[in-house]
């Protein structure tokens, strides 16, 4: 038996600049951590070796591997050919938060698969193959920020070039900074799901808009000015910049934001918050907000959401189970 374990992730500033329409014209960036918590995935030989058993919010028993319905279960045992196995899928948050759950899943099933076949891969590996089961395997109109935020873990600069390479450089502070950060940061379920393939796709569209690249440029910007800042140990800047990026993001595709949406950012700003966005391609999911110690009670008090509790990670996908007879 393998168990493999992978941080979801929260982006800060940038995102939509992961999209290869965007970054083959300019070069994106983005600003992230993955969080403390987690997809796992168990992967051990099926009782019966003729079929395959995946359970995930689904349980799917077949014979042969092609007759998956999971899109990305099936692309990934077609490509390796693996079957008479049960995979098992648990996290500690749903699709559809805005947290890169189907990034963080692949990732974590691609090292689960090497592992089980006795084969180390290192993180730029997974990243960049989980990129293309995603991408160009399965055709999601998505962006690469999510794979490489799980795989390496931390928090880092990302930057997305022209000839489709990625670079990932630490974001390096003073300790006590790095913790204030994580104590700042606020995240709250608004109860609404979304779907991020339908935003990214209107995003993605997009691009052939003069003013909705400028947006993304901007932002783009404004990342390099908030990874100056967290270098500076500057928190305040960070806050206001997390708040400008926002307002830059909101305007990228209509779906992302929401007049709900915009209430409760609105009534944040006005009880404590220096800033804030919605996580992930927008829609729904988790709010996410800069707010000093002092003022987090009555930013609760205010919004009256449920509160979700995190802290940073710095692992990335890691293997943290090995049984004595693991592979097939």
């Amino acid at each position: 038996m393998i168990i493999t374990k992978t941080p979801f992730r929260i982006s800060f500033c940038g995102g939509g600049s992961d999209l290869s329409a965007f970054y083959h014209q300019h070069e994106g960036c983005v600003l992230s951590t993955s969080i403390n918590r987690y997809c796992y995935i168990i992967i051990h030989p099926y009782f019966n070796s003729k079929q395959t058993l995946l359970k995930y919010s689904e349980n799917e028993l077949v014979d042969d591997i092609k007759d998956i319905k999971h899109k990305i279960f099936r692309y990934v045992l077609n490509e390796y050919q693996l079957h008479g196995v049960e995979i098992v899928s648990t996290a500690d948050v749903p699709a559809g938060t805005g947290l890169g759950s189907s990034s963080t899943f692949t990732v974590g099933l691609l090292n689960a698969v090497n592992s089980y076949n006795g084969k180390y891969v290192s993180r730029k590996w997974l990243a960049e193959n989980a990129c293309k089961v995603e991408i160009e395997g399965i055709g999601s109109p998505i962006g690469k920020q999510d794979q490489y935020a799980a795989a390496f873990g931390g928090l880092n600069f990302i930057r997305f070039h022209n000839d489709d390479t990625v670079s990932v450089d630490p974001i390096i502070m003073q300790p006590q900074t790095y913790r204030a950060l994580n104590k700042n940061l606020m995240m709250f379920y608004t109860g609404i799901k979304h779907d991020a393939n339908a935003i990214l796709a209107k995003q993605k569209k997009n691009m052939s808009n003069a003013d909705k690249v400028t947006n993304l440029v901007e932002m783009t910007k404004l990342a390099y000015k908030m990874k100056g800042a967290l270098e500076a140990n500057d928190l305040s800047s960070f806050g206001r910049i997390l708040n400008e990026g926002w307002q830059l993001k909101r305007e990228l595709a209509a779906g992302i934001t929401s007049p709900l949406i915009d209430e409760i950012y609105n009534k944040a700003l006005a009880n404590g918050a220096l800033g804030g966005k919605l996580l992930g391609a927008g829609g729904g999911g988790f709010l996410l907000f800069y707010c000093e110690q002092e003022k987090q009670e009555q930013l609760r008090d205010a919004l009256q959401l449920e509160e979700f509790d995190f802290g940073f990670d710095r692992d990335g996908s890691s293997v943290i189970y090995v049984g004595d007879k693991y592979w097939h």
